[in-house]
C-alpha cells in the first residue's frame, strides 16, 4: 500500500521503520492511551519478525508520513465478510491536534472500501474523547460501551467504545 494525498503519505512498513516503531512503542506517552503507560518493552528485532508476515490478505502495518517526516503509523486487520479493523497512532506530539488524522484515516478508510471491505470497526478507551470526535465526524457509530473491562500495565481498570462504519456513512476528509 502506497498512498499519497498532498504532502501526505500512508505506506507499507518496513524493516527500515522497525528502529521507529521500537521507539514509539516503547514510550510510555505514546503508548498510555493503549494501556500501556510504561510502553511494550519490544525489540526493533521482535517488529521486523511481525511485518515480514504482514499482507494486503491479512494484516498490514503502515507508516504515516507528512512532509517526507515519518509522524505515525496505522494497521489493518482483515476479519471474514470483508470486516476490517483499524487503528492509528499519532506518535509525534507537534503533529497531533493539527487535523491530520481525519485526513490520513479519509485515505485509509476509503482504500480499503476500495479493497473491497464491507465494515470497518475499531476501539478506543473511553477517556480519549478527542479520538471519539475524530472517528464520529468521519461517520464512525458507536456500537457499545464496556465499562471497566480490562487493566492497563498499571492495574487501572479502563472502559472502552466499540465503533463500526459502512460505505455509506463514511464522511470522507480528504477533499475539505
Amino acid at each position: 500500500m502506497n498512498i499519497k494525498y498532498d504532502q501526505l503519505c500512508i505506506r507499507n512498513a518496513e524493516k527500515k521503520d522497525c528502529e521507529q516503531l521500537a521507539k514509539w512503542w516503547n514510550d510510555g506517552k505514546v503508548m498510555a492511551h493503549a494501556g500501556f503507560p510504561n510502553g511494550l518493552g519490544t525489540t526493533a528485532t521482535e517488529i521486523k519478525k511481525q511485518i515480514v508476515n504482514d499482507s494486503d490478505e491479512t494484516r498490514r502495518r503502515l507508516m504515516i508520513v507528512y512532509k517526507n517526516t515519518l509522524i505515525g503509523e496505522m494497521s489493518f486487520y482483515v476479519y471474514e465478510n470483508a470486516k476490517y479493523e483499524i487503528g492509528i497512532k499519532i506518535c509525534e506530539f507537534d503533529y497531533q491536534e493539527k487535523g491530520l488524522g481525519k485526513i490520513v484515516l479519509s485515505m485509509l478508510i476509503e482504500e480499503l472500501f476500495h479493497m473491497g471491505a464491507q465494515l470497518i470497526f475499531l476501539d478506543t478507551n473511553l477517556n480519549n474523547t478527542r479520538a471519539q470526535h475524530v472517528y464520529e465526524k468521519l461517520g464512525f457509530k458507536r456500537i457499545a460501551i464496556h465499562c471497566d473491562s480490562w487493566k492497563n500495565q498499571l492495574g487501572e481498570l479502563q472502559s472502552t467504545v466499540d465503533y463500526e462504519l459502512t460505505k455509506g456513512d463514511f464522511c470522507n476528509f480528504k477533499n475539505r
